[in-house]
């Protein structure tokens, strides 16, 4: 009956795991998306040529907010400025750098209403996105239970209980989806 029980707490920590990551995910993603204001995180996922590798922007230069539409990339080998830009254009952020040879300033536009709608637009999609991920989670999760169901390793009452505390988890995942997606939703539509 122990390694029953190491078997049920592997699913439910596997389970919480998923959703965990999904989470994560999730608000990484919320994060790279432009809500009108300077924020360095929409650089993220912009990698630059460095000595012949890919790397991340953040790691070879300095990010700051100079103002709240404003960001500024000071790179620590200036020979990169060019190669910088070259990225930051190459990227679908949406915003052209200018540059005066030794750091390069990017200046978030105002958004217009109809850009706000589609960045919440996306930004929805990324969210449910999200919930197909835990959903897909709780249906491993219950295949699993329904295999030791078939080799009576628990009851059926068991196997209906432990749908329930997995719904549960489900439940609560979807709410934190959705409390982050209303604070988004808001920030991004916030004039």
């Amino acid at each position: 009956m122990a390694e029953n029980q190491e078997a049920i707490d592997l699913v439910f920590m596997t389970l919480s795991e998923d959703l965990d990551k999904a989470i994560a995910h999730l608000k990484s993603e919320l994060l790279s998306v432009r809500a009108g204001r300077a924020n360095p995180h929409i650089l993220d996922k912009i990698t630059v040529d460095y000595y012949g590798t890919q790397t991340p922007l953040a790691h070879v230069s300095n990010i700051s907010v100079q103002d709240a539409r404003m960001l500024v990339i000071a790179p620590w080998d200036i020979s990169l400025v060019k190669e910088i830009n070259k990225a930051i254009v190459a990227s679908d952020i949406g915003i052209t750098p200018s540059d005066d040879g030794r750091v390069i300033r990017l200046s978030f536009p105002a958004l217009t209403e109809e850009r706000r709608r589609e960045l919440v637009k996306s930004t929805r999609k990324i969210a449910e996105d999200t919930k197909v991920i835990c959903r897909n989670a709780r249906r491993d999760a219950i295949e699993e239970f329904r295999k030791m169901k078939k080799d009576s390793l628990v009851t059926e009452d068991e196997l209906a209980s432990y749908e329930k505390d997995i719904q549960k988890e489900l439940d609560s995942a979807t709410a934190k989806i959705d409390a982050l997606m209303d604070e988004k939703e808001k920030e991004i539509m916030q004039v």
